[in-house]
């Protein structure tokens, strides 16, 4: 075998000597307090057994979708579930992508122009970041959740009459959990004519009436340009979602590559999509009780006096916050032996310092799972 570049060594080594190298692990059985499946969609045999049902009312017993949209791969039960989507959504058009990563990518590769300008959250999602960085536009960070300083950093710059300047944040923060101060941000966007980009990935299902996300529980459907919703989180299933009007539809699925030039997503994947938001629309109880269980959860920090290691949340996100890669993961270990899973959020994936236990909470935890991971967590807090 072709010997191995030393400078790609190197990289691995850095991560062995600062205790931060990423193994691959079959996932483990357990209490999941770690996934994305909020819902416990992921699992759910109805959803399953709904899926496979759709596709053959419409005649789609394929494994593939044969190519890309434009070409072989635009079945019937996309433009189904996309007008379902648009109108569950309150929106004017969906634009389904094969991944949250495609769909950032697409659209921040293609949408903003050379002599536009972005400003975006400094906590935003690497995927956002990717995108960002093909983009041809200029890019600036503001200062996590901080308005001021948005509008600072906006007051400095000079542009052309006709740039357009786009602003960009995550509804839930994937690694705090905690919310963006979207009212704000769509009223100063409004007031400018700016163009507000929300990525709603943790937001999806666990907010709203239905679980139509953050922006549409505060009404602001019609004040955000472009919303990014994916269904690998709440929705148990793959791909994702671009919300926005029909001419932003028609430009991506012209010009965003990764929607472009690759294949379409199986029918079956869709027929799933289709299926749990079916089930959201007509009501689902896994909802209400999902967030009874973070209001349990943070009740039940409160009682063991460790609240003040967490960032404040009211998302299925909880995380608190323990420096060190290695007092991270001795914590996690401790998990372990109760057969709770539970992962360590390590640097460099989070500042050097900002090191972290995120706790994942579903509508399938019990109250007595939830009370017995605090108390393993307050002990193990003692011993670091």
């Amino acid at each position: 075998m072709k010997r191995f570049p030393s400078k790609l060594i190197k990289s691995l080594d850095k991560r062995v000597q600062n205790n931060s190298l990423r193994e691959l692990k079959i996932a483990g059985e357990g209490v999941d307090f770690y996934s994305n499946d909020y819902l416990g969609f992921a699992s759910s045999h109805a959803i399953f057994s709904k899926a496979q049902k759709l596709c053959e009312t419409y005649n789609l017993k394929q494994n593939g979708a044969t190519g890309s949209r434009l070409i072989s791969g635009n079945h019937q039960l996309y433009q189904i579930t996309e007008d379902f989507l648009a109108v569950f959504h309150q929106t004017e058009a969906a634009l389904m992508f094969n991944s949250g990563y495609d769909a950032n990518i697409g659209f921040f590769s293609s949408v903003p122009q050379k002599g536009d300008l972005i400003f975006f959250d400094e906590l935003i999602h690497a995927s956002i970041r990717d995108g960002i960085s093909m983009s041809t536009a200029k890019a600036y960070k503001f200062k996590h959740n901080d308005i001021d300083d948005l509008q600072d950093k906006v007051s400095r710059h000079d542009f052309k009459e006709d740039s357009s300047i786009y602003v960009v944040t995550e509804a839930v923060f994937s690694m705090d959990g905690d919310l963006a101060p979207l009212l704000q941000l769509a009223s100063l966007c409004n007031e400018n004519n700016f163009y507000l980009i929300v990525d709603e990935a943790h937001s999806t299902g666990v907010f709203g009436d239905h679980g139509q996300g953050l922006v549409t529980q505060l009404r602001l459907q019609d004040k955000i340009f472009a919303r990014i919703h994916t269904f690998g989180k709440a929705i148990g299933a793959h791909g994702a979602v671009i919300f926005g009007s029909k001419n932003l539809k028609t430009y991506l699925f012209n010009y965003a590559r990764s929607f472009v030039y690759t294949t379409g997503l199986p029918p079956h994947a869709v027929a799933t999509v289709l299926a749990v938001f079916q089930e959201l629309e007509k009501g689902n109880s896994a909802l209400e009780i999902l967030k009874a269980n973070i209001q349990c959860f943070k009740s039940e920090l409160k009682s063991a006096k460790i609240d003040h290691y967490f960032i404040e949340s009211e998302s299925a996100i909880q995380c608190a916050i323990i420096p060190g890669n290695e007092n991270v993961k001795k914590i996690a270990s401790k998990f372990q032996e109760y057969n709770y899973l539970v992962k360590p959020i390590l640097s460099p994936t989070v500042p050097k310092g900002k090191e972290r236990l995120r706790f994942c909470l579903h509508s399938f935890n019990s109250k007595e799972e939830i009370k017995s991971l605090v108390g393993i967590l307050r002990n193990a807090l003692k011993e670091i």
